[in-house]
């Protein structure tokens, strides 16, 4: 029952909560297949249906459905559609019905594109049915879905490294709850945690641990802690002293989603850079921001291993 993000715990009705979900180009496209008499395909090609011209009606009536699927599935959540186009294909004895649905927001437009389908074929069904008492829809299903989590999926997982920055934890005062996010995190994403370090804040030891960890290959090295403005918070410039480049669009990527969260999130100075084959990334402390880094990194981080191969962007 778990598996089904539709039910809660104890087994009732949802809907899914998409609030920390990125908002990115997402595209489905699907297809299905009205069944019919050839002689009722004579008809439609010669426009002599009594109800008039089939296919813009089908069309009109699709487009309509896909904006209007969040009214008639329960659990759908509403969405902006910035694309919707149907076409058809016509054969001896059948019309293939084809969709493809497009938004930049939160979640998948799978539902969206069936839909379209589905009443698309509906409405041929009624516009024919006068001439055809025969007529059968099938084959209804999803052809292809682009964009959210799958946008850049790879099967690359870099060996990775954590390291918790901060006097408090280091101590035995405080549970590391960040680290834990983090390799919890990065563990259902399918990557293998090497190394687990923790640091009091502004350790001289973070420079020379970062550099053989990168000599033994650990590919992703994330720090959490250490990113404020307190005097002790030296994570930020200890790191930018080895990096040999920055990836700026990755630090203003988990800015942005961060101040959108919480609105403290702008003091927090944020790091992330390549050194050889290896990436860091200097995370806040706070659980809440660890949870926004992971919300813009996973699985996007992954990719960015092949372009660092000259593998195609």
């Amino acid at each position: 029952m778990s598996d089904f993000t539709h039910l809660d715990k104890d087994g009732n009705v949802r809907m899914v909560d998409i609030t920390r979900k990125l908002p990115t180009l997402r595209i489905a496209s699907a297809a299905g297949k009205i069944i019919m008499n050839n002689k009722t395909i004579d008809k439609i090609s010669n426009g002599s249906i009594p109800k008039g011209d089939i296919f813009s009606t089908a069309k009109i009536a699709g487009i309509q459905a896909a904006k209007k699927t969040s009214e008639i599935i329960p659990m759908c959540h509403q969405l902006n559609l910035s694309h919707i186009d149907i076409e058809f294909d016509i054969g001896k004895d059948y019309i293939e019905i084809y969709s493809e649905v497009k938004t930049t927001q939160s979640t998948g437009v799978e539902m969206e594109a069936l839909t379209a389908v589905s009443i698309s074929a509906l409405t041929i069904y009624d516009m024919c049915k006068a001439v055809d008492k025969n007529m059968i829809i099938k084959g209804i299903g999803l052809v292809e879905k682009k964009g959210g989590k799958s946008g850049h999926a790879v099967k690359y997982r870099p060996a990775v490294g954590i390291i918790t920055m901060s006097d408090g934890v280091h101590a035995g005062k405080r549970d590391d709850i960040s680290g834990n996010i983090l390799e919890l995190g990065l563990k259902n994403s399918g990557c293998n945690i090497k190394k687990r370090l923790i640091l009091p804040d502004g350790s001289d030891k973070l420079k020379t641990i970062l550099r053989n960890w990168i000599e033994e290959g650990i590919g992703l090295i994330i720090t959490t802690g250490g990113t404020g403005l307190g005097p002790r918070d030296l994570t930020v410039p200890i790191v930018e002293d080895i990096l040999e480049s920055r990836l700026p669009g990755m630090e203003q990527a988990i800015h942005a989603y961060g101040r959108g969260n919480v609105k403290t999130a702008t003091l927090s100075r944020l790091c992330a850079g390549k050194v050889n084959n290896s990436i860091i990334v200097c995370l806040p402390g706070s659980p809440s921001a660890v949870n926004d880094g992971l919300d813009v990194l996973l699985p996007t981080i992954f990719h960015s291993f092949h372009m660092m191969k000259g593998e195609r962007h």
